[in-house]
């Protein structure tokens, strides 16, 4: 399936919830006029934050007005198609081929067209989230900005981010011998293969 053209008037947001306090945590979505919340985690639930699991989440955000929609099915870092796992571990990239993910950009860009969409994952920093790494990595010719809200309630860039992301592996940006996209694609397969979910390994029986 072919992605909508670029929609670059677009913007796009990103936050992770952390261990926020429901109070704290709708702050930060009203301070930057959140109208929906996209849920990307695989599994919406919380151990430790019980007030992210998702009933108590979408009830939460109903009160309110806030939009809650579920797109861990489509754009969560665990996969149920057995071809986006090499070695028994999620490949990004190969994520980023799949339908269904691509049906999960749609819906993001369709979403934002109409009010400021927030996609949330559970880790405080973007650089350790495949929010980050898989989802805005692959959404951003289709937005013309993408931000992610920090937990100081600043908005921190994309560009802001890839430079972090850049120093971790210490490549230099402005290396005018490689594309910029094909570092960027570099850096990020990088990343993902250092934070993407991996399969237990089985256990032989008897």
């Amino acid at each position: 399936m072919a992605l909508s053209s670029p929609a670059t008037s677009l913007t796009l947001f990103t936050i992770g919830h952390s261990t926020h306090p429901w109070e704290r945590f709708l702050e930060l979505l009203k301070m930057h006029g959140i109208g929906a919340l996209a849920d990307v985690r695989s599994s919406p639930y919380s151990r430790f934050n019980p007030q992210y699991n998702r009933e108590s989440l979408q009830q939460a955000l109903r009160a309110e007005g806030i939009y809650y929609v579920f797109l861990g099915r489509e754009l969560g870092a665990r996969r149920d198609e057995s071809q986006c796992y090499v070695g028994g571990k999620v490949s990004y990239p190969l994520v980023a081929q799949m339908p269904l993910f691509r049906q999960g950009l749609e819906r993001l860009i369709a979403g934002s067209a109409k009010m400021r969409v927030a996609i949330m994952c559970a880790e405080r920093d973007p650089i350790d989230c495949h929010r980050n790494v898989l989802v805005a990595h692959h959404a951003r010719t289709h937005f013309a900005e993408i931000l992610h809200i920090r937990e100081d309630g600043r908005l921190e860039s994309q560009e802001s981010v890839d430079r972090r992301v850049f120093g971790l592996y210490r490549v230099d940006p402005t290396d005018m011998f490689r594309p910029r996209g094909e570092m960027l694609d570099d850096v990020y397969r990088r990343r993902g293969e250092e934070i993407a979910f991996e399969e237990a390994p089985h256990t032989a029986a008897g």
